[in-house]
Formats: structure tokens, C-alpha cells, sequence
């Protein structure tokens, strides 16, 4: 067994249900189902190593207050086989359970085992998810929204990957709509520029004023130079997009894999409406009565789907909206593809696009359920304690690869990381880079490289740690031995929680955690020049740390260094 926390949780089950049927013998207590037991670890080490509120649940059952419920259980608890030590009641009626140390002793063992596997648990038993994230317009740069997106997209990916779930990443290209046509217009104007001159041609005042558009048009006219003057404005426009356009997408995907995402599969938003799907799509929601027709365009029911509002699905010049695309995109993955569940990430921007999207899928026999929406919200990055807006290099808003530039991937990566989606991030760009304990992806990497250089120096002056059966945990019981032990059973949990709420940063903050245990056991406890036996245990507990580490490290693709 993985998780050492599912045996304990089976132990407990086991103990309460034997004593519910005792009593139930005696007349004590009536015939009483139990269902689901609730099994927590308590905040406070106080109230023991694992609590339930058993009595509470069924105190309308047992007709008695639940504190007097829980006397009548421990009176019948029988421990035998378990790790289980002592109980307490608390509370209103809290039973707390204090194990036996060997339930530590046990998960060194499985950590030992299971080595890069440990963690693994099976939650997901082998559904396939989509995960889709950062999917930016393809028309220009990565920002700030799209690094943070695509942090927790690609961890969200791995989390639930190691939770056992089938994982497929997907980033969906905005290659069709109003941003292409904005773009065509945009490149046009630019080329046209480049013929004419600046001051002969308007730049239209919604187009993109990038840098990058007037590159991709001066690279266009070096090549080619004045030929587009003999076509059509309309065909100059799409030959300047097939033209720039795959140049920034493979940009995109290059900074990306810099930034340790490589996707699986690349979806085109063009080709829903190239095969006809979207027609296909939005034909079959007429069909069964979920559009309406009015100002000459067809609208998504709103009433019927219990939504607020209609919404345009096909403009009344035959044109299909970003909704008949993203309806199309949804039927293609659940439906066509067969995934049991899609999870898309979406900037704050997107909130009141959630409900819309959950029903409008709902008329093609899918549930609700099977799209799970991850809001994200807004990054302000910081420099000397001020908001930093713009980049040094281009005087511009600050790009994903200006940032990798600036403090690289793993810091990156671990501070987009370290808030829950839900929760505004600020981002410290000098904290960032500081080689030092305030700077929490060092603290922990510092962790790491401090493990690897103690086990180096051991094994240079000849002392290498035994296999773990000729080892000694029971040696292993001083306070921060004992916390350390604690918190590398709780991974595998950690990785399970991740999985169930959507929120990889939980291993952010968990991974500090470890770090900050270990540093605490490595300045209370020696591990060279102890009594050989102590000294054997605490080079394995200290080897079982640098898994559990390195382990996370990989899994959210930060460098796990064994020197700094």
C-alpha cells in the first residue's frame, strides 16, 4: 500500500464498525449504518493522530447526545492488530486516536520501496482527463496570465497523472475569429506601410501595436517585397497571417517548453470550422430545441438551459461566435475524443463564461460534471517594492520569456505555484532571484543539495546507509525525527487532496513544509559521529527526505540540484 494514511483510515473503520456491532449485541445502542466514516488529522498534535466524528453523524440514529455515543464505542474498541495505541473523547463528541510509532516506522519502509513511485495513489483509476491551459492567442507575445496559467495547468496535469488518472495536455490555438481577422488587418497595415510609407497609411487604432507585428511584416516585404500590391486586400491578409502566424505558434511552443511544458496535443479552433464541427454542433442543438432565432442570428436558449440570458451563437451575417466554436471544442473532446472529464483554466476575465459553458454541453447528454472550469486570478509582478509594469528590453508589458530571463524556469514555476488559483498573486521579482532562506524555491532546493552533500561526505569517509530491514527505526524518537516522519507520510494524502481540488499549489506549500522539518531535525539531531545503530536510522531517515523532495521537485518540474 501507497498510502499509509488509507491503512490507517481502514484500521479505524474496522475498530469503530466491530464496536458499533458490540453494542448493537449488548442493547446498547441500536442497529446503527455507519456509511462513509469521516477521518481526519486534527490541526493540533494535541488531539491525537487521526479524529473522527463518528457520534455526531449518527446521533439521530443512536438517540443519545454523541459524546455519550463515543463512551459507548471506546468501551468496546479493541485495538489488536492496529496501529492504533489509545483513544480520547473530545469535544461534543470527537473520538481522537493516538497510534503507535510504527505507523512512521512503517511509511519509511514503503518510501524505501516504492522510491520515485512513492506518492503514486489510485483516485483517478486510469480516467482519461483533458487538461487545457494558457491556450493563448497565437497573435502576439505570452504575458503574465498566461505564465501563471500555464504553471498550474501543466502541475494540475502532473498532480492528477500521479494520482492515476489518464492525462492528456492540450493547448487550444486561437487560429480563427475576430483576433485572426484583427491580426490580417494588423500585418496589412504594417506591409502597406513598408510600401508606401509610415505617413501614407493609417494604422488602424484597435489593431495589435506590437513590435512583433511590424517584424513579421518586414520579414514578409525583405522576401518577397511589393508582390501582395497585385492582390485582393482580403487574400493579402490571409497570406500575411499563413505567413506570421505558425512563426508565432512555434515561438509559443518553444518559450513554453523552456518553461518545462510540452503539450501532448495542439488543437486547432480553425479546423472545428473546416471539418463542420461547429456547424454540426450548433445544427444538433437546433434540432433538439435549444437555439432561437431573432435579429436575423441564432441564439443559444437561455431560459430553457436555465441560464440568465441567450447567447449568440450564429451573427446575423452567418458568422459563428467564439461560443459556437467553444461548444463545438467541448463536444469534440468528451464526445468525439471520449474523455471522461475536461478541465480547462481560465483567466478571472472568463468567470462568467463558466456557467454558460457547463449547460450548454448538457443538451448533448454530458453532465455538468464532466467540465471542470479552474478560474485563476490576476499576477502583479514587484521590483524594489514597486509595481513593476514594464520590461527593461522592450518597454512593454512584461512577457513570459522576459520573465524566464529574469529569475528562470524553477522560480518561476514554483512562485505562480504557490497561491491557490482562486487567490491574487504578487510576485516578488527580486525575492526571486535571492540565493538565500527568504526565497522559498531556494529554501527548499538549499534542502535538497544539503541532503545529498551530508550522504556525499558519509560515503567518502566509507559510511553508507543499510538496507532498511537491518536498520533500527525504533531509535528514531525524538521530536523532530518524529515530525520529519510525520510529514513525508502525509505525501501520498497531499497528492490525492491536490487531485481532488484542483489545486497543485497545496504541493507548493507542502514541499516547504518538508524542507522546513528537515532543517529543523538537521540542526537538533546529528546524524554523523552518533552511536552507529542511531546514526544508520537517521542517514535512512534523512535519504527518505531527499525522495520525498526530489520526488515533488520532479513532479512540478523544478531542478532538484545535489550542489549549490
Amino acid at each position: 500500500m501507497n498510502n499509509i494514511f488509507d491503512k490507517i483510515r481502514e484500521q479505524i473503520y474496522s475498530v469503530v464498525q466491530k464496536a458499533f456491532n458490540a453494542c448493537e449485541q449488548k442493547g446498547t445502542l441500536p442497529n446503527i449504518q455507519v456509511g462513509e466514516l469521516s477521518v481526519e488529522v486534527p490541526r493540533e498534535r494535541d488531539f491525537g493522530d487521526f479524529s473522527t466524528n463518528v457520534a455526531m453523524q449518527v446521533s439521530k440514529q443512536a438517540k443519545l447526545p454523541p459524546r455519550k455515543t463515543a463512551e459507548l464505542l471506546l468501551n468496546e474498541f479493541d485495538f489488536t492488530g492496529t496501529y492504533i495505541d489509545r483513544t480520547e473523547i473530545a469535544g461534543p463528541g470527537f473520538i481522537n486516536f493516538y497510534l503507535k510509532k510504527d505507523w512512521l516506522y512503517d511509511c519509511l519502509h514503503i518510501i524505501q520501496e516504492k522510491k520515485e513511485k512513492y506518492g503514486e495513489v489510485d483516485l483517478g483509476k486510469g480516467l482519461k482527463v483533458n487538461v487545457e491551459f494558457v491556450s493563448a492567442n497565437p497573435t502576439g507575445p505570452l504575458h503574465m496570465g498566461n505564465a501563471r496559467g500555464g504553471a498550474l495547468g501543466d502541475c494540475l496535469a502532473s498532480v492528477l497523472k500521479k494520482a492515476g488518472y489518464d492525462v492528456t495536455r492540450e493547448f487550444y490555438i486561437n487560429d480563427a475569429g475576430n483576433q485572426i481577422e484583427k491580426f490580417g488587418i494588423s500585418l496589412e497595415a504594417r506591409y502597406l506601410q513598408l510600401v508606401f510609407g509610415e505617413d501614407k497609411v493609417s494604422f488602424p487604432e484597435d489593431g495589435y501595436h506590437g513590435e512583433d507585428i511590424m517584424d513579421h511584416a518586414r520579414a514578409y516585404f525583405d522576401r518577397h517585397g511589393a508582390s501582395l500590391m497585385d492582390v485582393p486586400a482580403e487574400e493579402r491578409r490571409r497570406i500575411l497571417v499563413d505567413f506570421a502566424l505558425p512563426i508565432n505558434i512555434r515561438k509559443i511552443r518553444e518559450i513554453l517548453s523552456t518553461y518545462g511544458i510540452d503539450y501532448d496535443v495542439w488543437f486547432s479552433e480553425k479546423s472545428l470550422h473546416e471539418n463542420g464541427d461547429v456547424k454540426k454542433a450548433i445544427g444538433y442543438l437546433t434540432e433538439k430545441g435549444y437555439t432561437i432565432e431573432k435579429d436575423g442570428a441564432i441564439w443559444l436558449n437561455g431560459e430553457k438551459l436555465g441560464l440568465e440570458k441567450d447567447e449568440v451563437l450564429i451573427r446575423n451575417n452567418g458568422v459563428p461566435t467564439y461560443m459556437a466554436a467553444d461548444i463545438a471544442y467541448h463536444y469534440n473532446k468528451l464526445i468525439t475524443r471520449g474523455f471522461d472529464l475536461a478541465i480547462d483554466l481560465w483567466g478571472a476575465d472568463h468567470h462568467g463564461h463558466v456557467a454558460r459553458m457547463k449547460a450548454a454541453i448538457t443538451p448533448f447528454g454530458l453532465k455538468k460534471e464532466q467540465l471542470e472550469i479552474v478560474i485563476f486570478q490576476l499576477v502583479r509582478l514587484f521590483r524594489n517594492g514597486e509595481l513593476a509594469r514594464m520590461s527593461k528590453r522592450t518597454g512593454k508589458a512584461i512577457a513570459l520569456e522576459d520573465l524566464l530571463e529574469e529569475v528562470g524556469k524553477d522560480a518561476a514555476r514554483f512562485f505562480f505555484n504557490l497561491k491557490s488559483s482562486g487567490s491574487h498573486l504578487d510576485f516578488d521579482l527580486d525575492l526571486a532571484v535571492k540565493q538565500s532562506n527568504d526565497n522559498p524555491v531556494f529554501y527548499v532546493q538549499y534542502a535538497h543539495a544539503r541532503i545529498c552533500s551530508l550522504l556525499r561526505k558519509l560515503a567518502e569517509e566509507g559510511i553508507t546507509g543499510k538496507p532498511i530491514y537491518e536498520v533500527d527505526l525504533t531509535l528514531l524518537k525524538e521530536k523532530e525525527e518524529i515530525e520529519l516522519m510525520r510529514k513525508l507520510s502525509e505525501y501520498p494524502e497531499e497528492i490525492a487532496l491536490s487531485a481532488k481540488t484542483l489545486e497543485p499549489s497545496r504541493l507548493t506549500r507542502y514541499v516547504m513544509e518538508v524542507a522546513a522539518s528537515f532543517h529543523s531535525f538537521y540542526n537538533a539531531c546529528r546524524v554523523k559521529g552518533e552511536e552507529e545503530k542511531l546514526m544508520m536510522a537517521r542517514l535512512l531517515l534523512v535519504d527518505c527526505t531527499r525522495i520525498v523532495i526530489k520526488n515533488i521537485l520532479e513532479l512540478i518540474k523544478i531542478d532538484a540540484p545535489e550542489k549549490m
